[in-house]
């Protein structure tokens, strides 16, 4: 079958071995991709693939690609703002030394770290609990604790036109007539956040228009909204100041820093940890809306005594 294939009930049940109530069980209680735009189901097969690949767990343990630190600090996962401007600066301040970053949405820089692909995951998997951001998933992806240093608070909504011309106040509100959004993809800890709010609202992600379209980045996120191909998504605050959108605040969040016990004295990522004590990267937030720094470099796991 071709990548972008569709899915039936009956055939999604024979590609994962079980039987058609169980699919309407999985739609309900662990967000399969799926649409109803013909009057039936139907499944996207790539993000059924994509799906399961966030599903699993105890991957097999892989050789170690990464070489001892050597001027290169390598960090994936979760895209941010103001940690693009971090790594910019220290670029800039360290040039005989550099940092690279490979956007991965949370989850795959958790799993980039198990493969030893990084040196750092930046990550904000909300746990169920709707406190605490990682720690679960680290344990389940790892099997082992790693430690975790927040670099920020930041703050997440919906991010929608200026002036709010369709009335949304909530996420309860996305499925309305003429509302079309636009999404972060699976994996990330902003479409995990997205899930949780749609499931307390009592709407199927298939039942939002646009629930399948993902960009890759908040900013590009804020883009189709301001071309005016979307009219609301999931988004920090700082996209919408410095697009000058609207936005639907939901709640802070942790985002942090997650290292291996083996790694974290290398001298790259003790420079990174540094940085964040200095007054030049706390300058960094002060013309983005919607970060706190109180707690950035605050060792979070093991806890600070």
């Amino acid at each position: 079958m071709g990548e972008r294939t569709l899915l039936s009930t009956r055939e999604l049940a024979q590609f994962l071995s079980i039987n058609e109530k169980m699919v309407y069980t999985l739609i309900a209680e662990k967000n399969l991709p799926a649409t109803k735009a013909t009057g039936k189901w139907l499944f996207p097969r790539h993000l059924v693939e994509q799906w399961l690949e966030a599903q699993t767990i105890n991957f097999p343990k892989q050789p170690d690609p990464l070489p001892p630190y050597d001027g290169l600090l390598i960090i994936a996962g979760s895209n941010d703002i103001l940690l693009d401007r971090a790594i910019s600066l220290i670029n800039q301040l360290q040039p005989e030394e550099m940092v690279a970053f490979g956007n991965m949405g949370s989850l795959g820089g958790i799993r980039a770290l198990r493969r030893n692909h990084c040196h750092i995951a930046s990550s904000h998997l909300i746990q169920k609990d709707g406190e605490e951001y990682n720690f679960g998933f680290a344990i389940d992806e790892l099997g082992q604790m790693p430690g975790i240093i927040n670099f920020c608070r930041r703050e997440q909504g919906l991010l929608i036109e200026k002036g709010n011309p369709r009335n949304i106040r909530s996420v309860a509100d996305l499925n309305g007539a003429g509302i079309k959004i636009i999404n972060r993809p699976l994996g990330t800890g902003t479409r995990l956040l997205l899930d949780e709010e749609l499931t307390k609202a009592g709407i199927e992600g298939n039942e939002v228009d646009g629930y399948t379209r993902e960009v890759s980045r908040h900013l590009d996120l804020g883009l189709e909204i301001l071309s005016g191909r979307a009219q609301a998504g999931p988004c920090i605050r700082a996209v919408a100041e410095l697009l000058d959108l609207d936005f639907v605040p939901i709640k802070w969040e942790s985002f942090d820093l997650l290292i291996l016990k083996d790694r974290f004295f290398d001298k790259g990522v003790q420079q990174f940890l540094s940085f964040l004590s200095e007054p030049s990267f706390k300058k960094l937030g002060d013309d983005l809306a919607g970060y706190d720094l109180g707690v950035s470099g605050k060792m979070l796991f093991p806890k600070e005594t």
